[in-house]
This record gives structure tokens, C-alpha cells and sequence, in this order.
């Protein structure tokens, strides 16, 4: 069964505010890297900050993961505080194709589900009502 997480996006203060998370709800992330570690070549990626936050992942309790990372300017910039996508993990590549193809049905495709240079299966959408999703499937670590 997949699981939902709220993945937020900034204009430039994704570490401040992710350290402010981590000060509050403690814990350490799971994950943090930045758009340095973007290969080059790399579709909408242009013109971002290297030092800026590309993904960061912080565990909130036994079932939640807050994502979240800053907007390169290819992505546009928006309100502070309406910037966010619902993150959707799929059991299987499968599923996250249903999933995002149920998803994008009359809505616009960001991203198209792709193996991404991070190891895994994802992709972008906004869906018919402008909600934005990412969908993913993690493959299992060898």
C-alpha cells in the first residue's frame, strides 16, 4: 500500500527552516543533498544555488517523513507557505505508474516517471484540480 508525506518547497531557506524542524521535532535527516550534487545536463536544474537544498528528509514519528527542498528557478517562485507537493511512495514501479497516470488524467505532467540519478523511479505532476504530486518508486538496496 503506498504512504503519503507533505514535501515543502522554498524559495532559498529550506536549510533554515529544515533546522528549525529538526530543533523542534528532533531526530536527524534521513536524507539531505544538494543541487551541487545535481550531475550536469540535468533538465531544470539551471541557474540553481549549488549550496541550495535539493532534497532533505526529516523522520516525525514512526510513520512520517517532512520533505522538502529549495526551487530552482526553473520551478518559479510562489507564496511562502503554499508551496508544497504531496509526496506518494509506490510498492512497485507498477503501482507508481497507475498511480501517476490516474493522477495527471486532465492535469499537466512536470516530470514524466523516470529512473532519476538518486536511484529511483519518480516523477511530477499537477493534477486536474492543481494539486502537485511526486510520485516514486524506491528500488530495494542491494
Amino acid at each position: 500500500m503506498p504512504f503519503l508525506n507533505s514535501y515543502l518547497n522554498f524559495n532559498g531557506t529550506c536549510e533554515q527552516a529544515f533546522n528549525l524542524y529538526k530543533s523542534v521535532f528532533g531526530g536527524e535527516f534521513a536524507d539531505l543533498s544538494r543541487f551541487g550534487d545535481v550531475p550536469p545536463g540535468m533538465p531544470n536544474m539551471e541557474g540553481a544555488d549549488p549550496n541550495g537544498i535539493l532534497h532533505v528528509a526529516l523522520p516525525v514519528g514512526q510513520h512520517c517523513m517532512l520533505m522538502g527542498s529549495d526551487c530552482p528557478p526553473a520551478f518559479g517562485t510562489g507564496v511562502q507557505g503554499n508551496l508544497f507537493n504531496i509526496s506518494i511512495t509506490a510498492d512497485s514501479k507498477e503501482e507508481a505508474d497507475r498511480l501517476f497516470n490516474g493522477l495527471s488524467a486532465g492535469g499537466q505532467v512536470f516530470m514524466p516517471m523516470a529512473d532519476s540519478f538518486w536511484g529511483s523511479y519518480f516523477g511530477m505532476l499537477t493534477d486536474a484540480f492543481g494539486v502537485q504530486w511526486m510520485v516514486s518508486y524506491a528500488y530495494p538496496k542491494s
